[in-house]
């Protein structure tokens, strides 16, 4: 049985990428930060199958620890300040866990066992303000938020010990990828359960930003399959993951509120609260490499996913019985 330390375990990707590792048969450590309020409800389905460890990317003897106890044959490393408006707010602390934290992990790995490997998750916002359109592996970084910049130090750091120590350390350009278990603050999450309210007669308004940003997005579901493939190549290196489709704020508002009958003009209120200082107009991937070399495809399309997280959020509201994203393992 292979184990799996996963960091970041609660979050969206961690939740779905502990159901793919326990499927697979790997014993599952989720890394975890101590908290005083319930942060599991993702993994709670999950619990009495994982073991979930307290640790921290402030923290080099924690990471240390964990490495030793358990020494994972697999690290997937997806804790991060990964919500871009706060980087804004809290840039320092951003770049200590985004970047500095997976420097961190790194030495742990080097000092503990250099054979362990280890996934980065990097960002299609490390592209920002873009070069070319659509952006490959070969397309240059211009981040336009202390997220993204954050990001394309955690990346380079880890082409960097994959090339300076030996380790098997891949780094993954995941581009959006949202399911219903998306944080309410990320704006697809915050439109599905706009539209559940507003349907409900729960609200009236939704308040949004930039309608015209256009983003590449996909079913974190799917998504996780592509990172799990990664570590088992022969060789480590990095790949684009996305639909290779482009899809603007405002095309999801059409579909999410159409798909319940309504019309967003009626509802969306433009809030500049809500506007980034330094925008990231279009993302969209070139996953061809991923695809040739992975055997990796989306399976989701678009329409579909928009419809499945309304379908979540309006279960929620009605208090049945929440929908169960589907899985999709290949």
């Amino acid at each position: 049985m292979p184990t799996a330390l996963v960091t970041g375990i609660t979050g969206q990707d961690g939740s779905y990428l502990a159901e793919l590792l326990l499927a697979k048969g790997y014993k599952v450590i989720g890394v975890a930060r101590r908290s005083s309020t319930v942060t599991s409800e993702r993994i709670m389905h999950l619990l009495d199958d994982i073991t979930i460890v307290q640790g921290d990317l402030h923290d080099q003897g924690s990471l240390l620890s964990f490495l030793e106890e358990y020494n994972p044959d697999e690290v997937y490393n997806l804790a991060a300040q990964s919500f871009v408006p706060t980087s804004w707010n809290q840039p320092a602390l951003t770049g200590d866990v985004t970047a500095l934290g997976v420097t961190r992990l790194l030495e742990a790995i080097r000092f503990v066992n250099p054979k362990i490997k280890m996934y980065q998750a990097s960002s299609s916002e490390m592209f920002g303000k873009v070069v070319e359109v659509p952006q490959t592996e070969a397309t240059p970084f211009y981040p336009r938020s202390p997220y993204g910049v954050a990001k394309v130090y955690g990346h380079w750091i880890t082409v960097n010990y994959r090339e300076s120590f030996n380790i098997f350390a891949v780094s993954g350009i995941l581009f959006n990828h949202e399911s219903p278990r998306r944080g309410l603050e990320f704006v697809t999450r915050k439109i599905s359960d706009g539209v559940a309210k507003i349907k409900l007669g729960l609200s009236k308004d939704l308040h949004l930003g930039n309608l015209e940003a256009r983003r590449d997005w996909g079913f974190a579901g799917d998504y996780v399959q592509a990172m799990w493939l990664m570590m088992q190549q022969d060789h480590p290196d990095n790949y684009v993951v996305g639909t290779g489709e482009t899809h603007s704020v405002r095309e999801f508002c059409e579909i999410a509120f159409g798909y319940v009958g309504l019309d967003y003009k009626d509802h969306v209120v433009k809030d500049d609260r809500f506007f980034r200082p330094a925008e990231v107009d279009l993302l969209v991937s070139d996953p061809s490499k991923a695809h040739s070399q992975l055997g990796w495809k989306p399976s989701m399309k678009f329409p579909d996913l928009v419809k499945m997280m309304v379908d979540s959020d309006l279960a929620h509201y009605k208090g049945e019985k929440a929908i169960t994203p589907r899985r999709v393992y290949g």
